[in-house]
């Protein structure tokens, strides 16, 4: 097994909001923290006797990668292309290190929508039922699905694709569900909502009638019943969202919402793709979300 050291990331601020209320390597991602997963990706037999490895909490390695670090018996410096090391394996007390360049298929979590990135790969890799809670006989899973204890999932619901749900949740009735979902623990995803590609955190509210796709909704949150996020331009170009003051392209075609922590939302509100809303903000009843808000409206 490999002695796994989990290297904070100084200052997430191309994270927020997801970071306000947490640091990076605290986000939950498919039932998993950042830190967990990492440390759980090294959790085989080495040929060394000893193998300690330092690496980067926004540092996301490829199954290349990872094979690597787990078979090799030499000191590795795995660095980016910008130059900055991603991780350090150390086998033995020698100065000597070689450089290793990442690939392509390693990822780098520096913005929210790569967050997105990395639950779609988790939740992709499911491949059978795993049912603890109840499903109603009027309900119809076509696809794969985990379900914590102490959750329902109501007549009606129809989930499609792979998806993840915690403990305690209620789902429905008449919802449709469509991977690559991860719902947290305590959720209530109300009658007629859709959700679809997207990572909702812990005790989240979704009222009914809403449509929530390619977004991030973060704990004790509340959307309004028909709260509706836009994931796609008219165009079909790439998304871009506003960071620091600059437009970044998130090169995807399809971006929601990243909402933060306590937000809710008034019924009928109406998001922009790839607009992002602070923690503690509440929005109007009809608001429509044109550009990251981070103040709370005067209701």
């Amino acid at each position: 097994m490999i002695n796994v050291t989990v290297i904070k990331v100084a200052s997430p601020v191309k994270m927020e909001p997801l970071t306000c209320k947490r640091e990076l390597h605290q986000i939950h991602i498919a039932g998993v923290t950042v830190a967990t997963h990492l440390k759980n990706l090294f959790k085989y037999k080495k040929r060394t006797a000893r193998a300690d490895l330092e690496i980067q909490a926004d540092f996301w390695p490829s199954k290349a990668i990872i094979k690597k670090i787990v078979n090799s018996t030499k000191n590795l410096i795995f660095v980016r292309k910008d130059g900055s090391e991603a991780a350090k394996l150390s086998c033995s007390d020698s100065a000597e290190y070689k450089n290793i360049e990442t690939d392509d298929d390693s990822l780098d979590l520096i913005y929210p929508w790569d967050i997105l990135v990395a639950n779609e790969r988790l939740v992709a890799e499911i491949t059978e039922n795993k049912i603890e809670g109840s499903v109603s006989g009027a309900a119809n899973i076509d696809g794969v699905l985990h379900l914590g204890k102490g959750s329902v999932v109501l007549p009606g619901v129809y989930i499609e694709g792979k998806v993840i749900i915690g403990k305690n949740c209620k789902i429905g009735p008449n919802c449709y569900i469509r991977g690559n979902t991860y719902i947290d623990n305590n959720c209530h995803i109300g009658q007629a909502v859709e959700i679809k590609n997207s990572l909702i955190m812990n005790k989240v509210s979704i009222g009914h009638l809403s449509y929530i796709g390619d977004s991030i909704i973060c704990q004790n949150t509340n959307l309004g019943a028909g709260t509706i996020t836009a994931n796609l331009r008219h165009d079909g170009k790439n998304h871009r969202s506003m960071v620091n003051g600059q437009l970044i392209n998130t090169e995807r075609r399809k971006v929601g919402a990243i909402i933060g922590d306590h937000v809710h939302t008034g019924i009928h509100c109406s998001i922009y793709p790839g607009r992002k809303i602070w923690p503690n903000v509440c929005t109007k009843p009809g608001a429509i979300i044109k550009h990251d808000e981070k103040v709370l409206f005067d209701i």
